[in-house]
């Protein structure tokens, strides 16, 4: 239970410098690019935790899973709208992969490896973060 305060914590961290980090100088704008990004990495990192709730109990349950992997999708699709930074780009790029591959474990009832997803979510954190 630990690990997952710990994340939260972290990317709330994370969204709070980003809005005390951008200057009073910057457009309107970039400190709602900036915020959006932090606030879709929280929401990627809950998505995370739940499914990593889903895929980890004795069996795992197939639609429960898909749709926590539809919701990390649509995150997913929702942070790559709202940024052009090549950094925030990549690493979306590599969360969409680690989920693709869950979701291909998942549907050949194989049990997933969650390590890429997390890897990939905690690089999306450092990257909206100042």
């Amino acid at each position: 239970m630990a690990p997952r305060h710990h994340r939260r914590t972290t990317a709330l961290a994370a969204l709070t410098t980003i809005v005390l980090a951008v200057p009073l100088t910057a457009g309107c704008s970039a400190v709602e690019k900036a915020i959006d990004c932090a606030q879709l990495a929280v929401d990627i990192s809950t998505d995370v935790d739940n499914l990593q709730d889903a895929v980890s109990g004795a069996a795992v349950d197939p639609q429960d899973a898909d749709n926590l992997l539809d919701a990390l999708d649509k995150d997913i699709d929702k942070i790559k709208d709202k940024t052009d930074n090549a950094d925030v780009g990549k690493a979306v790029d590599h969360l969409q992969k680690a989920v693709d591959n869950v979701q291909t474990a998942i549907d050949k009832g194989q049990d997933p490896d969650l390590g890429p997803v997390k890897d990939a979510a905690g690089e999306l954190t450092k990257v909206c973060s100042p």
